[in-house]
């Protein structure tokens, strides 16, 4: 069974509703973004997340580190210079979260080009090696994603992620196969699963043009899937769309 991006999907939910939210829609599995509104939010605000998840009884399965302001454009800390501190300990509170939860994927977003810095890539490299050895001590992966829509975000197809992720060297990383950004950005999926199919950890499904609902686009999603199967991938898919109808009545 596919697993629910409340951040996407229920967007128009509280954020500590969704969970219950997507139990009700028929989803026993969930994902989000960042939760929380800071970086270090407060163990009172860690624990209220946590209890959500846990009193709706569905298994949390992906989180995102803190990737910065993304209504305004950010996309992620990863390669951010000065905003060390701040990727550090939103790493360690889902850390912390995935030992509570369970939680068996995180994703760090990578960060776009800031005017003017230099050293990003071998600042990205420093923190996905912090990130990798503590999601270790719990038995979690993270995973690196090509984006699309973001002109300033330098990893853009599997290729660019497979590339950082072998600079970092950890054996708990991997690609993160959003089937929509990459379509997007001109990735051939099937040559894309052929090449790097050892490395995909986590799968994200959206329908392209529009970022909607899987069969509202010109994407093949059986022969996407069936592809993704025959290559010997059996984690999870995680549904992050746009909704156009009502997911909860």
């Amino acid at each position: 069974m596919h697993a629910l991006n409340c951040s996407l999907v229920l967007a128009d939910v509280p954020v500590l509703e969704r969970p219950a939210a997507a139990a009700a829609a028929g989803f026993a599995a969930v994902e989000f973004w960042w939760p929380f509104s800071s970086a270090a939010p407060s163990d009172a605000e860690v624990d209220r997340f946590a209890r959500a998840v846990e009193d709706a009884g569905v298994d949390l399965v992906g989180l995102n580190f803190a990737a910065g302001d993304m209504p305004a454009g950010d996309r992620g800390l990863v390669s951010w210079p000065g905003r060390e501190s701040e990727f550090r300990a939103s790493v360690a509170v889902a850390v912390g979260l995935g030992e509570r939860l369970g939680i068996s994927i995180f994703n760090a977003l990578y960060g776009n080009r800031v005017d003017g810095a230099s050293g990003q890539d071998d600042l990205a490299l420093e923190n996905l090696a912090h990130a990798a050895k503590e999601a270790e001590r719990i038995g979690a992966a993270v995973v690196l994603e090509p984006l699309s829509g973001a002109d300033r975000y330098p990893i853009r197809t599997c290729a660019d992620a497979v590339a950082v992720l072998d600079r970092v060297g950890a054996s708990n990383t991997g690609l993160l196969f959003d089937v929509y950004h990459l379509a997007v950005n001109g990735e051939d999926l099937d040559a894309a699963i052929a090449a790097h199919a050892d490395r995909i950890a986590h799968v994200q499904l959206a329908d392209a043009p529009g970022r909607h609902e899987p069969g509202t686009g010109d994407i093949d999603f059986p022969h996407v899937l069936a592809a993704l199967q025959a290559a010997g991938y059996t984690g999870r898919t995680a549904l992050e769309y746009v909704p156009t109808r009502k997911v909860i009545a």
